[in-house]
């Protein structure tokens, strides 16, 4: 293999998406180039409709798929993945000044206390089975969540940690907000993470791959694309 064929979409700002101009970038752009260039080979990246992709990749018009694509076992049966290069943890977001700075969400600190939650989600169902003493106020999006909490409607949400960190590194926040305590990663709820997707016969290439990632944290160079694209951290 000479160059390394990736596919992505282009509308998942800020992991993957084009500029004005057409040029791909974004985290999982960025992590791709990183890895072709420490592996030493060439790379190509192409754009396709996200629920296309896994087709695209069984089809051999790809060798690999970097979208943001969670590993789950009924995927697993169909591809394979390389090891997981980022996970999608919960957080609590509270609004400013509302906890002291020491305070760590528990059972019992936020007992009695409401929390927004979009309804149906892993979220939701997390909150229910470890938290339930505080009193749940659904909403319908992520977007009608955030707005709940920017206008002080709610005072805590309990959330996708990577799509808060987006959104509270942006101006839709208001700089209202800010985590609270950290991260909750348990794959029962909140899956096993976010891997490469390759074609199960191409072993080797996968292994290739979690070697480049590993080499990557290693040297710091994941951790420079992380903070460009996530100055507000989800873990």
């Amino acid at each position: 293999m000479r160059a390394i064929r990736f596919l992505t979409s282009d509308d998942y700002p800020p992991l993957n998406f084009a500029l004005a101009d057409g040029t791909l970038t974004g985290f999982n752009v960025e992590i791709a180039r990183a890895i072709c260039e420490e592996l030493d080979m060439g790379c190509t990246i192409q754009a396709r409709p996200w629920d296309t992709l896994l087709n695209a990749l069984e089809d051999g018009k790809g060798d690999a798929v970097i979208a943001s694509i969670a590993s789950s076992a009924s995927l697993r049966e169909r591809i394979d993945f390389s090891h997981p290069y980022y996970q999608t943890p919960a957080h609590f977001v509270a609004r400013r000044n509302v906890f002291a700075p020491n305070l760590a969400p528990s059972a019992a600190t936020l007992s009695g206390k409401t929390v927004g939650v979009v309804s149906g989600t892993a979220h939701e169902a997390y909150l229910k089975a470890f938290f339930p003493t505080v009193a749940r106020k659904t909403y319908d999006s992520t977007s009608a969540l955030q707005m709940a909490l920017r206008n002080g409607d709610v005072l805590v949400a309990f959330a996708d940690g990577l799509t808060f960190a987006v959104w509270l590194n942006g101006g839709g926040s208001a700089n209202c907000c800010a985590f609270f305590g950290g991260p909750y990663t348990e794959s029962r709820f909140f899956g096993e993470g976010v891997g490469i997707a390759v074609r199960k016969e191409d072993d080797a290439l996968r292994r290739a791959l979690d070697w480049a990632l590993n080499r990557l944290a290693s040297k710091g160079v994941y951790a420079e694309i992380y903070l460009k694209y996530f100055p507000i951290g989800f873990y």
